[in-house]
């Protein structure tokens, strides 16, 4: 059972009008306030553009070579002199027969499971 609006007792239907009337009025004082809405009042700051035309991170050793030149600058500017730094850890690296185990192993492992794919999941079902 729905009502209508006029349903109710015209004292209610005048006090819901005063109110809105009300609501108006405020909406109106903080659309003078703050404008309307449409324009932003601040500005979001300009993405900078990439100078070096990378997209990627440098590499630490890259940064720690970056950082030394610019404390070697700063220390020529003032007259100090910069402390040494340290270089950078060289990777570690497998040797030959080191990676022939792994790639094996590994082999091996891609065999296993293409066996025990073809065994539980026989490619077509014969009824």
């Amino acid at each position: 059972m729905s009502t209508s609006i006029w349903d109710h007792p015209i004292e209610t239907i005048e006090k819901a009008l005063h109110i809105r009337k009300q609501i108006e009025a405020l909406k109106a004082n903080l659309a003078a306030m703050f404008g309307d809405g449409a324009q932003p009042h601040f500005k979001e700051a300009p993405v900078p553009a990439v100078k070096d035309g990378r997209r990627g991170k440098r590499s630490p050793a890259t940064i720690a070579k970056m950082k030394a030149a610019q404390q070697a600058r700063h220390a020529k500017k003032k007259g100090v002199v910069p402390s040494p730094v340290q270089a950078a850890k060289k990777k570690r690296t497998f040797s030959a027969a080191s990676r022939a185990k792994m790639a094996a192993a590994q082999k091996a492992r891609w065999a296993k499971k293409k066996i025990d794919a073809d065994v539980t999941m026989p490619d077509k079902l014969v009824w």
